[in-house]
């Protein structure tokens, strides 16, 4: 089985504080597919952010993700069942689930693994729904210097699954029964520079730059935003989402 890699315990809260929050039609779709969803799996569940939506409508969330830190700073219910550990090995019964959900988390996985305990654990004609959001659109201006970033200064600092994100998702396996006519969305929200600063210190890439250099390239990359950023402004920020859906 593919080792397990967990690329965010180190910076879990600013991941909690700054990760950006998925649209509500998003969900509305998920649960537009079945009448109900009595229990279901959010596996990489990081923050908690999609199983405390998953909570509002079903009976049972099961909540697994690798980060015991991670675990330690997600949203708490009554209803959701945190447990650490590996998405491909659970102890979740079997035939027991009717939703599983991943959030930027999918690329992580030993496929063929996780696929297997997937089938293992869920009911006849459950839905699978895997996403995940790529580089934030602000401004031309803005997006040029998050561009060079990502692309030259933390060049040979992602790890190789980051790929499957820039593919928009198009590559990974995905053996369901595929659902093709799905919506497009997006997460619209309004960040101040702090915020963007705060989202890009969560990101794997500049903890592995920080290993190895002994120094964040936030701080700089901080400057050059700010001589294009309005003072003391919020500005509109745009994730365009990739989703991939489909029943076993």
């Amino acid at each position: 089985m593919k080792k397990a890699k967990d690329n965010f315990s180190t910076q879990a809260g600013l991941y909690a504080k700054f990760r950006p929050v998925y649209p509500d039609a998003l969900y509305d779709f998920i649960f537009s597919l079945k009448p109900h969803y009595a229990n279901a799996w959010d596996c990489g569940t990081g923050n908690g952010q999609v199983a405390a939506k998953l909570s509002e409508r079903c009976h049972l969330v099961y909540a697994t993700d690798i980060s015991q830190q991670q675990l330690d700073n997600a949203v708490k219910k009554g209803n959701i069942h945190y447990l650490q550990t590996r998405a491909e090995a659970t102890n979740l019964p079997d035939s027991s689930i009717d939703l599983v959900t991943v959030a930027q988390a999918i690329h992580w996985f030993d496929f063929d693994a996780f696929y297997r305990e997937v089938y293992r654990i869920t009911k006849p004609s459950a839905v699978v729904v895997v996403w995940c959001y790529n580089l934030p659109r602000i401004a031309p201006e803005i997006d040029a210097i998050l561009d060079d970033f990502y692309n030259n200064t933390l060049d040979g600092y992602w790890d190789i699954e980051r790929n499957y994100i820039d593919e928009n998702y198009s590559t990974i396996p995905f053996p369901f029964e595929e659902i093709e006519n799905k919506p497009e969305f997006t997460i619209d929200t309004t960040w101040a520079l702090e915020q963007l600063i705060g989202y890009l210190n969560s990101w794997s890439a500049v903890q592995h730059f920080i290993e190895k250099n002994g120094n964040s390239p936030v701080p700089q990359l901080a400057e050059k935003f700010r001589r294009v950023w309005p003072e003391n402004a919020t500005l509109k920020v745009q994730f365009p989402i990739a989703m991939r859906i489909g029943t076993t």
